[in-house]
């Protein structure tokens, strides 16, 4: 796996040695970026990479401009091999790595941001507590499916993509970031 745009493009990341991440492909990773183009990010943001396992999605916004990322996963191995990262990549000053759970980060942290990554397992079926209390402007979700926000979650759906399994579906808040492009349905191809 490596860093697939930026100032740190084409550097290798190390890959958690757990069965418990699933790292999101260099071309996923790619589409999720140009889909923040529109929205001008990563430039200058401050970023939450939630489940994050290796750290490739915060890293991504860091090597593409981003202020700050805040790594966040319980898996003491993957939270190591972020740290591995961010050090190789001297990152370090531009990132911080929270070993916790996520609905427990989430309740005791509701800093904003202006750029959440959620990709937990596919297993997961936590997303309308996690629409409920992520405090950002615009939410990166990878999942088997499609997220689709209810009316009282405040979410919009920006964007949505198939990539083989993983669907990548961009939330943004109304009057957040540019809302006014929505693509709802995920795509066979990309």
């Amino acid at each position: 796996m490596r860093v697939v745009g930026g100032a740190l493009r084409g550097r290798r990341l190390e890959m958690a040695g757990t069965e418990a991440v699933r790292p999101t492909s260099d071309r996923a990773r790619e589409a999720i970026f140009n889909m923040l183009v529109s929205l001008e990010l990563p430039t200058d943001a401050t970023v939450l990479d939630l489940f994050a396992g290796s750290g490739a999605l915060g890293i991504e916004a860091l090597s593409r401009g981003a202020a700050h990322a805040t790594l966040v996963d319980f898996d003491a191995a993957a939270c190591r091999t972020i740290a591995t990262n961010l050090t190789a990549l001297r990152l370090g000053d531009r990132a911080t790595v929270v070993r916790s759970d996520v609905d427990r980060y989430l309740a005791t942290r509701g800093d904003p941001v202006d750029l959440a990554f959620a990709d937990p397992p596919y297993r997961f079926d936590g997303w309308s507590d996690l629409l409920d209390t992520v405090n950002a402007d615009v939410l990166v979700c990878e999942s088997d499916r499609e997220v689709e926000p209810d009316s009282h979650h405040g979410w919009q759906t920006h964007r949505a993509r198939r990539y083989g399994t993983p669907v990548i579906t961009v939330l943004v808040r109304p009057g957040g970031a540019d809302s006014s492009a929505t693509e709802a349905s995920p795509s066979r191809h990309a």
